[in-house]
């Protein structure tokens, strides 16, 4: 689903006839934006420029000079549940992408209201109603929305605690405010425009940002609650319990890793029973893709067997993602290499599992930040730092995990859910004594032993043995390590020497300091020319999807850095061999204020 609302426009471009927010798209060739660039013409270029994520219904409603457009993607009550979405006298209208897991619970404490349809995020439009702006918290689920109170002509926009869906602000020149489930929704439209902030709520009253979300963790203080691996337990099954609310046929992303083979032993588990199973029958179906030969194809498979799923295994070689990759920057919004490097075949996957009329699958993402399941973190010196990484990595998972997440599949009308993210699971997990997260070989302990452990049932097995202590896998280095080489591999044909001594010049804000980098970042520029856009993409050095704080835990890092697993020297059992950069000293402005932490997916799709 998407939505892009604009609010206090002098004209009105939307009529009867064109229901759309972009028309700036078709300018003739050589026009200009406010940056002074040219704006690249391509065949991405179109006035529905977010149909893709909604291809089930469009929606519009104009009340003065406000208006609200939306592109659904049904999941729930698909016969009735089209947007924009209204209270009782159609005085509070509302745009949602997202799913609410809790609103029959809510349902019921609003008594005295009558809902029109049976979708999940009719409740918001009548919490307003009751609450007031402070009803946020309520929801549990992911979600974006512009709630438009024709009353007093006043909006709200606010976004899900960890940023899974994806949301944009933009302002024009004319006074207006733009919001978006994607940038490319802002960047013809607004003279400046940037990421909405997760956990927050923008009103037009207080032309601000106000934070709804403020968990005891975000302070990074140290937790002291000592770790029970039943309450672990229950707290993630009931995460993914909840999200088996769907009308439509779905599945899960098996990578074969630990994260994606737990969601999938889960959920096979407690499908039976379910109105989903009743609807569409109890037996899982499972999706993979890799390299021929790669370790997640034969991972995946024996998981598979062993949960007895509906396994769909898909191939694609480095030809094939190459050749995506300028279809992946467009619709993933980024350069950031590792987010490319695995957003790449889940975008392939995703297009092959919504071919065979699956609307929503589950996924991983999330596990590795919460635990500290990267590689890295082998290095941590001690709990404090460890709890301090974790802290940081989760609040910049919108920039990376979630925005490949949300991105790759919604480019194909696809939605994923994560239930490692759920707002109480995270609670439990972030409130464990991190003495219990540190990797201590000596006794037994590799990454993510905690989770693990919970999971380690001898009665009833959710896993084999040698999957459930699987070393971690990124998910761009699962799919077959030959992929990642490829692209380096390509970008060097396509990069120079001398390209890459001119780089602070040509991109002075987050210079690339790879051929690869590089590669990405002139493809994204010609499609998201604007400065603006250039800001959303954070940067720093990374090994092994750290942040920048974190590779000062090992010295041999800094002449490796590389968001692969495999830069984990010393860690990872394919390791690369220690290598000099390609450039030193650039001299780069970089954003070093927002946690740097990079994508792979150890979940979902990989694991």
């Amino acid at each position: 689903m998407c939505c892009v609302s604009k609010v206090n426009d002098r004209e009105n471009r939307w009529n009867g006839q064109k229901a759309s927010p972009k028309t700036s798209h078709e300018r003739p060739r050589g026009d200009r934006n406010a940056d002074g660039f040219e704006e690249a013409q391509n065949e991405h270029t179109t006035p529905f420029p977010l149909k893709h994520r909604g291809p089930d219904w469009s929606g519009l409603y104009q009340h003065g000079d406000s208006y609200l457009a939306h592109q659904r993607l049904a999941i729930v009550d698909p016969a009735s549940g089209d947007q924009p979405l209204f209270n009782e006298d159609k005085s509070v209208a509302v745009t949602v992408n997202g799913e609410i897991y809790n609103h029959e619970e809510l349902r019921k404490k609003l008594v005295n209201h009558k809902f029109r349809t049976g979708s999940d995020c009719d409740v918001i439009a009548h919490l307003y109603e009751e609450y007031g702006e402070d009803f946020v918290d309520m929801l549990d689920g992911i979600f974006s929305f512009v709630l438009l109170d024709t009353r007093d002509n006043s909006f709200i926009v606010a976004r899900d605690a960890i940023g899974v869906t994806s949301l944009y602000i933009g302002w024009g020149l004319d006074g207006s405010v733009w919001i978006s489930s994607e940038m490319k929704g802002l960047n013809d439209d607004c003279e400046h425009f940037e990421t909405f902030p997760p956990g927050h709520l923008y009103t037009s009253k207080s032309r601000g940002f106000r934070r709804w979300y403020n968990p005891p963790w975000f302070s990074e203080s140290i937790p002291s609650v000592p770790y029970d691996p039943l309450v672990l337990r229950r707290a993630f099954e009931n995460a993914v319990i909840k999200r088996l609310m769907t009308d439509v046929p779905f599945g899960v992303l098996l990578s074969g890793g630990l994260d994606s083979s737990l969601v999938a032993s889960i959920t096979a588990r407690y499908l039976a029973g379910t109105k989903a199973a009743k609807q569409w029958g109890s037996q899982l179906h499972s999706f993979c893709v890799g390299l021929e030969g790669s370790p997640d194809l034969k991972a995946a498979k024996e998981v598979a067997d062993y949960l007895g799923t509906v396994h769909h295994e898909f191939h694609f070689t480095v030809q094939d993602g190459i050749d995506a990759i300028e279809d992946v920057i467009y619709h993933i919004e980024t350069y950031d290499v590792t987010t490319i490097r695995a957003s790449t075949p889940m975008f392939l996957m995703s297009r092959k599992i919504k071919s065979l009329g699956v609307k929503m699958v589950i996924s991983g993402e999330g596990s590795d930040e919460i635990f500290g399941g990267y590689l890295y973190f082998h290095k941590a010196p001690n709990k404090e730092e460890l709890h301090r990484e974790t802290c940081h990595k989760i609040k910049a998972l919108h920039q990376y995990d979630c925005l490949r997440a949300n991105k790759a599949t919604s480019a194909w009308g696809l939605e994923a859910r994560v239930p490692f993210l759920d707002k109480e699971f995270i609670n439990v997990a972030m409130f464990i004594d991190p003495e219990s997260k540190m990797i201590k070989k000596d006794q037994g302990r590799i990454e993510k032993w905690i989770l693990r452990k919970a999971f380690d049932d001898e009665e009833r097995p959710y896993l084999p043995k040698h999957i459930l202590y699987r070393q971690k896998e990124q998910f761009s280095d699962g799919v077959g390590y030959s992929w990642i080489d490829g692209l380096k591999a390509h970008a060097a044909k396509h990069v120079t020497d001398k390209m890459m001594l001119n780089a602070s010049y040509i991109f002075p804000h987050n210079t690339p300091t790879t051929k690869e980098a590089y590669y990405y970042r002139m493809i994204f520029e010609r499609f998201f020319p604007q400065n603006s856009a250039r800001l959303t993409v954070p940067g720093g050095a990374s090994v092994a999807c750290s942040t920048a704080k974190a590779v000062e835990w090992d010295v041999a890092w800094k002449n490796n850095l590389d968001p692969s697993g495999r830069a984990a020297l010393g860690v990872h059992l394919s390791a690369y061999a220690a290598e000099a950069p390609l450039i030193s000293n650039v001299p780069s402005k970089v954003i070093d204020s927002i946690p740097r932490m990079v994508e792979v997916p150890g979940v979902a799709i990989h694991t």
